[in-house]
This record gives structure tokens, sequence and C-alpha cells, in this order.
């Protein structure tokens, strides 16, 4: 039976973290540790002729790729974006050294006083060169030519910085011949492989532990590794504790962002308007250097038919090489870029062949055993028509639909549909992941449990704990799990993708299921349970074919606004949300998730403006890169429908990334619908709404 939680227990870091004991990595002190400023490249892309680097004080030192041990390149996915440029560079404010010295101040003022030459060399900023491409059929895209209508459209998507609450930040020191770390961070063993790469040296010599982290959502998933591999060069020169933290502005002019991309969307109809296929492509920029770029696109491509099943598919995309600062990971990971583009795109179509949204929505929902766009199956039971009606109760969405079509009301309602894979993309977590959790029991019947799952504010210390307590039945004071640390714990994986509850927590309850089966009172026992995945997952990943992930959660965003006809503002009146993740483990942690997910796409939708001019963002601080605040945000209600996934944590799915993938394109609907215009691109903000009504649509 399925533990019924409609009531949630207190956050296991509540205290520390409301009190204001938690230390982070910028808390961490010791006394004898230098500060690592980090010298940039002023242009775009060229030839690195010469570093000059002034005369240093007693106890400052340069570091830079002369001075990689073993190999300079950061192990991230792709293997191109060097520790430090050294031949060339390939974006404005790619790391060419370090300085480090005692007194930051003084370090700060000596990066300014090293000189690179360069040999310059004309950057692309556009995306036009493809550095990754994909592609895939479903069905007979041979057929297209039959059709008597094609409706074809393009959408845009901009950057999105992660606006963590806590910068990135890293402190590593030598303690008996190791490398030790603590970071804010995703996920401990990527810093650990990344350091072990670029030393060459044994992976025993290398130790991570987790401190609190203030937020991550993907911006600490990747940059961290090449901060490590960084330090761990200056370390191994200098032989002295280094920290390095960036203060806001460098953390938003430097660090990995969300991809912007151009979605290209065809459908092709037959004599009775029914659509006969659809052609996509997707493009994304990756920056400077490929790093994570193929698996976004990977998953952008899976994700861009949304909850709709078409009988022919033709799908292509490319990541594209430009001279920015590289694009990496963000909540969705790519899928929130492929779904706004097919969620405006169907309400689009459904207007060129005069019939109502919601009509031709229902038409092509995806049903369970539905052919997936990489002709896997739908195998679970979807509940998505529940979701809808539901989220349309909660709203009044019909009355208000056909209420604020009337002329003048400037008052619109948008709905959207969206669907999130759980876990890494196809066989990622049996032969890239492996992941295995260890639990183990004292002769007092003190249980703990390892995973390097780390939580920046998501609540994983206390779903994943709960999920042990439950299982073993025990009190929650005999059960520990404290934060990952590498010498430790055995590797459960990142913490990213939507896996930490249906892929580690299913792992953790397997464990203690298995223990509490040999439980012997008085005796010590170990339990290392490897991770295995559905025999149903067949996957091919160079033809991107078969069953994408084990499972998929399932979510309906609605949003009402009203438009100020002077001011253009948009004021978003309030927001109707229905989720499926199988089973909530906690509900109180998950609402607070839903509510920060939508919160951020629609941030995302209509604030969120990061503009680059000449391979520099023009936006560098929280004055000018605005953010939803309470003030912008309105009463948000949620509910979670129950649908056991039987592959999960007591049926539980993931939910973290979900949330995020509808917000943007129900708040666009909403907004074309009180402006009369359609919308392409975001963010919608009050000078792109004024061009859509003084232009016309």
């Amino acid at each position: 039976m399925l533990p019924k939680y409609n009531t949630s227990v207190k956050k296991v870091d509540n205290e520390e973290k409301m009190s204001g004991m938690a230390i982070f990595t910028g808390d961490i002190r010791m006394d004898d540790a230098l500060f690592a400023i980090p010298v940039r490249s002023t242009i775009s892309y060229g030839k690195i002729l010469k570093i000059n680097v002034p005369g240093l004080p007693k106890g400052y030192y340069f570091v830079s790729a002369k001075d990689i041990v073993k190999e300079n390149v950061c192990n991230i996915i792709a293997s191109d974006w060097p520790v430090f440029a050294d031949k060339e560079t390939h974006y404005k404010g790619e790391t060419i050294g370090l300085i480090v010295g005692p007194d930051k101040k003084i370090a700060i003022d000596l990066a300014t006083m090293v000189h690179a030459e360069y040999e310059e060399y004309e950057p692309v900023y556009e995306m036009k060169n493809s550095y990754v491409h994909k592609e895939f059929n479903k069905g007979n895209p041979g057929l297209f030519k039959n059709a008597t209508k094609v409706f074809s459209e393009s959408f845009e998507t901009g950057y999105q910085e992660q606006i963590y609450l806590e910068p990135q930040g890293m402190l590593m020191w030598l303690e008996d011949k190791k490398i030790v770390i603590k970071a804010s961070m995703q996920c401990p063993f990527y810093i650990k492989n990344a350091v072990v790469r670029t030393l060459g040296c044994k992976p025993e010599k290398v130790r991570v532990i987790q401190p609190a982290v203030g937020g991550a959502f993907g911006g600490k998933e990747h940059y961290p590794s090449l901060m490590a591999a960084q330090l761990a060069t200056a370390i191994v020169k200098i032989k002295k504790p280094i920290k390095m933290i960036f203060d806001r502005k460098e953390d938003i002019t430097f660090t990995t962002k969300r991809h912007p991309s151009k979605t290209e969307i065809s459908a092709y109809m037959d004599k009775n308007d029914n659509i006969i296929g659809v052609k996509i492509h997707v493009g994304i920029d990756g920056g400077a250097y490929v790093g994570c770029s193929m698996v976004v696109l990977a998953r952008a491509l899976i994700a861009c038919t949304n909850t709709y099943t078409f009988d022919n598919v033709a799908v292509t995309g490319d990541a594209y090489c430009t001279n920015k600062v590289p694009s990496a990971a963000f909540r969705g990971f790519g899928s929130p870029q492929s779904i706004y583009a097919m969620e405006m795109f169907i309400n689009h179509l459904a207007d060129f062949l005069h019939v109502k949204p919601l009509e031709l929505r229902n038409k092509y929902l995806v049903k369970t055993g539905d052919i997936t766009s990489t002709n896997g199956i739908f195998r679970d039971k979807i509940i998505l028509k529940e979701l809808m009606d539901k989220a349309m109760e909660m709203s009044d969405y019909k009355r208000k639909l056909e209420e604020y079509s009337k002329p003048g009301s400037y008052r619109g309602i948008g709905m959207s549909t969206f669907l999130h894979g759980c876990g890494f993309t196809g066989s990622g977590e049996s032969t890239i992941i492996n992941a295995q959790l260890r639990i183990k029991k004292d002769k007092n019947g003190i249980v703990t449990f390892y995973t390097s799952q780390v939580d920046f504010g998501q609540g994983n210390k206390t779903t994943l704990k709960r999920i042990v307590v439950d299982t073993l039945g025990i009190p929650e004071d005999h059960v520990i799990y404290d934060a990952p640390d590498t010498d430790e714990t055995l590797s459960t994986g990142p913490t990213a993708a939507s896996r930490t509850i249906i892929i580690v927590g299913g792992l953790a309850a397997k464990a203690a299921q298995h223990l509490k089966e040999i439980w012997k009172d008085g005796e010590e026992q170990e339990i290392v349970e490897p991770y295995v995945g559905p025999s149903y997952i067949k996957w091919d990943d160079d033809t991107m074919q078969g069953d994408a992930y084990p499972g998929y959660a399932w979510g309906v965003n609605i949003v009402e606004v009203s438009v100020d006809p002077i001011t253009y503002e948009v004021t978003i009146e309030h927001c109707w949300s229905t989720y499926d993740v199988g089973h909530a483990i906690d509900e109180r942690i998950l609402i607070g998730q839903a509510d920060g997910g939508l919160a951020q796409a629609l941030g995302w939708a209509y604030l969120e403006k990061e503009v680059m001019e000449n391979g520099v963002f023009k936006q560098k601080t929280l004055s000018d890169y605005v953010i939803p605040t309470m003030v912008d945000l309105p009463q948000m209600e949620t509910a979670i429908i129950d649908n056991p996934f039987p592959y999960g944590a007591f049926g539980a799915k993931g939910a973290g990334e979900l949330t995020f993938a509808g917000g943007a394109p129900a708040f666009c609907l909403a907004v074309e619908q009180a402006i009369n215009r359609k919308i392409h691109k975001i963010p919608a903000t009050p000078e792109y709404i004024m061009e859509l009504i003084e232009n016309g649509d």
C-alpha cells in the first residue's frame, strides 16, 4: 500500500537555513587560504600571441595553461572546453589564467594588469555554424507530399540566467597529499572526475564534500568542473588552500546560461484538414564550446511534439557554435524551448484551420499505448485529460475564454499542456551513470545511507530520508543521511534531469527493503544497491530511436493576464496548475517546487531579457537583469493528481523540471488573447507587445 502524504514533515535543514546558521562555501574560513581571481580574454575570437604578466609581489602567483599537469581540458560531456585558453580564445571572458594571492583586493588589481596580445579573427555571433546535428523520423514523412495545406511558423527564445541565491564558489586545499574540495555544486563526482582528468591522478587522491548550497537550476552542473580543474592546477603549483568566489556581476557575465533557440515547425494537412504529420527543426545556440549541448539538443528534439501524437514526424536539430559564453544546463534541459514552440504552434494552427484550439488539442492528445516521437511507447497510464479538466474547472477557463474574447477587454487566459521525461535519456542511466547506493546498519540499529545527490533547496535531504524511514518502518532519528562526500558514497549520479526521486529514490527504497528483509539485531550489515532499469528500455543513441525515458511526468498550466493598453505592461492575475508526478512523497515540498518552477518560467516568458552585443552581455547585475519578485507574481493554485508510477519510490516520478515547462506558452497564449496578436518570441516584453499592437499581426 502506498503511504498517504496528506500532511508534510518539517524539512530536515529547515532550522539551520531559517536561522542563518547554514554554512555555505563563502562562509568557510581558512587562515592561510589564498584568493584566486580569473584573468579573462578581452576579445571574442583570436590567437593568443603572448601573455604579459607584471612583476608580482611575494606570495602572489600567475597560473595558466603552462602549469597544466596532464590535460588542458574540462571533463564535461564533450571534451572541447579547455581549463585555460592556450593557443586561442573562443569567447570574450574566457579564462586565460588566475592571479592567486593572500589579499583579494590586491589580487583583483594585479589581474587587471595582466595583458594578453592577440591576433584577432572574425567572430561569429549568429546561429549558422553547426557543431552538433541530430535527426530522426517517425512513420513516413514522404507522405507530406500528398498534403493539400501546409502551415509553417518559427519561434524564438532567449538566454536565461539562473540567478541562484549563492553565486559560484569553491574552496580547495591539500590534506595528507589529497585534494579536498568544497563547492557550491550539483554534481560532486563531476567535479572529482574533472580534477582527476586534468591532473592525471588517481581517483582516491581527490575528495569532494558538499557544504550547504544556495540554489543551482542547472547552472552548477558543469561550470564548477571548470573552476575545479583551474584551482587544482593552482594547488599543485602553490600547495596552499585556495578560494574562488564570484560576485554577482562576474557570475552573470561569464557563467553558462539557458540555450537561446529557434524552432521551425510545419504541419501538413489532407483535404479534410487532418494532420498528416509535422516537420520540426530546433536550433540552439551552444556558444563557444559543445560542453553538454548535444544532450540538451537531444532532449529538445525528443520533446518537440510535446503532448501530441502525430503519425508522421521528421525532426532535425542543430547546436550552433558561436563566439559567446557557452550555454549549458538549465531547468528543463532544452525541452522548455521546444515545448514553448509546439504549444504556440498548435494554437496558431487551430486558428489557421478555423477550429477551436481545445478541439484540435484533444484530437491529437497523447494516450497510453501511443508511439512516441522516437518510436518508443507511452506505456503508463496517462491522465492528461483529467489534468486538463481539473485545471479548467479550477480556473473557470471556458467561461473566461469566451468572455475575454470580446473586443476591448485587454484580458486573456491561456492554457498549456506539457510533459517531461524523467532521468537521463535512453540508456544513459544504465550504461553511463550506473548508479549504486550504499546503505549500512550498525549494531545499535542506526541506519546510514549514502548518495551523491545534492540538496540545493529542492528538499532531497527530507524526501530521500523519508523514503528510507518509511520503508524500514523505524524512527526518523534512527536514519542518518548526510551531505555527499565522495570518500564515503558511491556515485548515484548527478543531481539533474529530474532523476533524484524516480531513480535514486527508487534505489533507496529497494536498498532499504532488502536491508529490512535480512535485518539482524545486534549485527552490522551493509547493502550496495545497483540501478537496474526497466527491461523495456531499448535505445539507440546514434539514431535516436526507442524509449527515451523510463517514465514521463505531466502537467497543465493556466495563466490569466491583463494588459495595460497605454503602457503595454502585463499583469499576471492568477495561475492554476495540475500535475501528475506519480505519487507525491511530500506534497508541501512538491508544491514549493511547482510554484517556484512556474515563477521562473514566467520570468523567462516576459521579464528576463539578456542581450549580447559584440560577445558581451549588456545585462550584468540584478538592476538590469530583471526577475519576478513577489510583487509580480499572482496567487497560484496547484492540484496534484495521484497516478502511481510502478518503477518509482512509492510510485513517485520526477517533478523539478516539469514545473518549468509550461509557464511560457500559457502566459503567451493569454497575452495573445488580450492583445489579439500572435506572439513568436520570448521574452514578451512591453516593447515587443507595443510593436505587435502598433504594427498589426
